[in-house]
């Protein structure tokens, strides 16, 4: 019996660090798990807060367009931030990629994160273009 829960890392994203794929989708429903800020091409993580925000955004945009969606149908976003001093430098980065578009929005300060030398991951829920 097939899996109703299909699972995928596109290529050109980031290397998962874990035993994990970057996507999980169930018809119409998309989750992609936490993101840092890692350019897929060199596999270095971006120099700030706002490179990696941008980078995890760019990294979703290709995330999203394997799964069937884009960031018009995302419904939620969690941000994991080490620092909530990096709060508007995020959010204005965060607007740059996102632009007009609004989801739901959770933003928690943490202690640490699994990535060395990451500022802030994201993870995010989403539906596709037919749904």
């Amino acid at each position: 019996m097939k899996s109703r829960v299909e699972t995928l890392t596109p290529p050109n994203t980031p290397t998962p660090i874990g035993p994990y794929s970057h996507i999980a989708k169930v018809g119409e429903h998309i989750s992609i798990g936490g993101t840092a800020g890692v350019d897929p091409t060199t596999g270095q993580l971006a120099r700030d807060v706002a490179a990696q925000t941008r980078q995890i955004l760019k990294s979703f945009i290709v995330m999203l367009d394997a799964a069937g969606s884009d960031l018009s149908h995302v419904t939620h976003i969690n941000i994991f931030l080490l620092r909530m001093s990096d709060f508007e430098t995020m959010n204005a980065a965060y607007v740059e990629i996102m632009g007009d578009r609004r989801p739901a929005r959770t933003v928690i300060g943490v202690q640490e994160l699994p990535k060395a030398g990451a500022l802030l991951t994201m993870n995010l829920t989403a539906v596709t273009r037919e749904g």
